[in-house]
């Protein structure tokens, strides 16, 4: 098996993470590592997480979401999407309670152009030009690769 890859995208009202191949022990002091890193990119922070990719995971998974709600549990504020999960991710959640924390949707794009229409009620004009979804990927966007 080969090791963790992390994708982070920066968008204005959120930071997708999308997380491949092995998430192990080794993987986790990354993903952790990674998410300290990128805390401060968007408000909250709102974090998008796009785990599908996952060849492997053990209960790593778990730690890596419980230490951002921790977090944001100790700042009052934040969000965590978890989008595409399997039914085996969906089962370990609900069975650690995670799942009542998290916010579970089926499309990155979907989810970020949700939190693009929402942030409209909060200083955006509504007379504001929204994109359409398959542009919103390529606005305001920061890549990092680890």
């Amino acid at each position: 098996m080969g090791g963790l890859r992390i994708e982070t995208t920066r968008h204005l009202h959120c930071t997708v993470m999308r997380a491949s191949g092995v998430l192990d022990h080794a993987g986790r002091a990354r993903f952790s590592a990674r998410i300290n890193a990128v805390w401060d990119w968007s408000p909250g922070p709102t974090l998008v997480f796009d785990l599908a990719d996952l060849d492997f995971y053990d209960s790593s998974v778990i730690g890596v979401l419980a230490m951002a709600m921790q977090r944001m549990a100790e700042e009052g504020s934040g969000r965590i999407f978890v989008v595409r999960p399997s039914d085996h991710l969906l089962s370990v959640l609900r069975l650690t309670d995670l799942l009542s924390h998290v916010e579970v949707r089926d499309s990155v794009e979907e989810t970020v152009a949700e939190l693009m229409l929402r942030s409209g009620d909060h200083g955006v004009p509504e007379h504001a030009a929204i994109p359409p979804p398959s542009l919103i990927s390529r606005l305001n966007v920061r890549r990092d690769h680890c």
